[in-house]
């Protein structure tokens, strides 16, 4: 029986190890971070912790025309230029805006104008909030601003699953093509939550790091002395489309979107199941729709926010599903894009898989691997053929996704074996 293959044909990103999705790629297989000390200064007054996050490499706004700046929350800014990046990648497809749909995920949407705006409030009254308040904070407007802009009639989706979102959208987009309802989904997932009250609850949460004092070597995924983990925004999105829409223009394929897998742990609203269930189903329901074995994953990108207890149940997980895996942790780097941090990932495993390498896990040297973490954690980059990357996003309200990306030659054997 014939099997719809989705593809993916354009990716765009802001985050905070480059402005774009070529900058972001090159510093991370350098070993680079982008995370910096310093942040939300001046407010000594509600005695916040002392910040290190991961911010935008340049200001987004910065890459807007001014009227529109104006009228985006920071986080739909990231939105709008990752999704710019993305369609001129893929070489702005012709496409039937019937045929086209958006699907950005976001864990909270724009808290910064809302915190912005209700500031307004309480200091000079109702006739100097802006009317734009609304649309700036509402979650959906980054799918519904790209949608407009490309004139994408086909649907305007925005999952809001926390640390799983962008994971979520970019899950939905293949769906959708699969289901025949759509040729082309520009999908991904953007966040810009850095504000004192978010920083301020997870802190409350013991959530957050404690190694503060180094910013860049605050992230520690799987390390033996892991504390916690760093929020960052940022945005990705990239453009899926089924292979016979792709080749019938000529298209440029970076990789196919084989598989994905989602569930939920029914468990409890942080923390994970105590025995994986959720994630375990969740990359078991990936491997399936991939029809790929385990020992076909060339190495996973875990989800690996650098907490405790959150780690290593990832790698009970992993363990369960694949037994002595190869895994890579790109939030030592980037630190948590929380809505974003699956697209972002997601993005990164197209990119081991185009370009046949696995980028290193940061802030291993000193304290090594955790003795609770039994797998084989990358410490520097590996140049090997990939030939199927499975990313990993997990969030609070156990819910589980993972995706898994493929080479093209992978894409052609299966295209041949399942048409009759």
């Amino acid at each position: 029986m014939h099997r719809t293959e989705v593809v993916v044909t354009g990716l765009g990103a802001i985050a905070p190890l480059g402005a774009d999705v070529a900058s972001t790629w090159e510093a991370l297989l350098a070993g680079a971070s982008g995370i910096r000390g310093g942040v939300l200064r001046g407010h000594e007054d509600v005695r916040l912790p002392d910040t290190v996050a991961g911010t935008m490499a340049i200001d987004p706004a910065e890459l807007l025309l001014p009227v529109q700046a104006r009228r985006l929350d920071r986080s739909q800014q990231a939105a709008f230029i990752a999704a710019a990046e993305a369609w001129a990648d893929a070489g702005t497809p012709e496409v039937d805006p019937d045929r086209l749909a958006s699907a950005i995920g976001t864990g909270i949407g724009g808290i910064g104008t809302l915190l912005k705006e209700d500031d307004v409030l309480e200091a000079a009254g109702t006739r100097r909030v802006s009317p734009r308040t609304v649309p700036m904070l509402m979650p959906n407007a980054a799918a519904a601003l790209i949608s407009i802009e490309y004139g994408a009639r086909a649907g305007a989706y925005t999952p809001v699953s926390a640390c799983s979102s962008g994971a979520e959208a970019i899950a939905l987009g293949a769906r959708l093509i699969r289901a025949g309802e759509a040729d082309v989904v520009i999908a991904g997932g953007a966040e810009a939550a850095t504000t004192p009250i978010t920083v301020a609850s997870f802190a409350q949460a013991q959530a957050l790091s404690r190694h503060t004092a180094e910013p860049a070597s605050a992230s520690r995924p799987f390390a033996a002395d892991r504390s916690g983990f760093v929020l960052s925004e940022g945005a990705a999105v990239m453009v899926l489309e089924s292979a016979e829409h792709a080749s019938a223009r000529g298209a440029r394929v970076h990789a196919v979107l084989a598989g994905a897998g989602i569930a939920a742990d029914a468990h409890h609203i942080t923390a994970p199941a105590p025995d994986g269930s959720g994630q375990i189903s969740a990359m078991r329901k990936a491997l399936a729709q991939a029809g790929l074995a385990p020992e076909r994953i060339s190495h996973i990108n875990a989800h690996a926010t650098g907490t405790p207890v959150g780690d290593a149940a990832e790698a009970r997980a992993i363990r369960e599903v694949f037994g002595h895996a190869t895994v890579t942790a790109p939030k030592a780097a980037l630190g948590h894009l929380f809505g974003a941090a699956g697209a972002i990932e997601a993005l990164i495993a197209v990119l081991s898989v185009e370009h046949g390498v696995i980028p290193p896990t940061r802030n291993l040297t000193e304290a090594g691997v955790g003795p609770d973490i039994d797998l084989d954690v990358v410490a520097e980059r590996r140049d090997v053929p990939q030939e199927a990357v499975l990313s990993n996003s997990f969030g609070f309200g156990g819910q589980n996704v993972s995706l898994i990306v493929t080479g093209t030659r992978h894409h052609a054997s299966r295209t041949a074996s399942t048409t009759p």
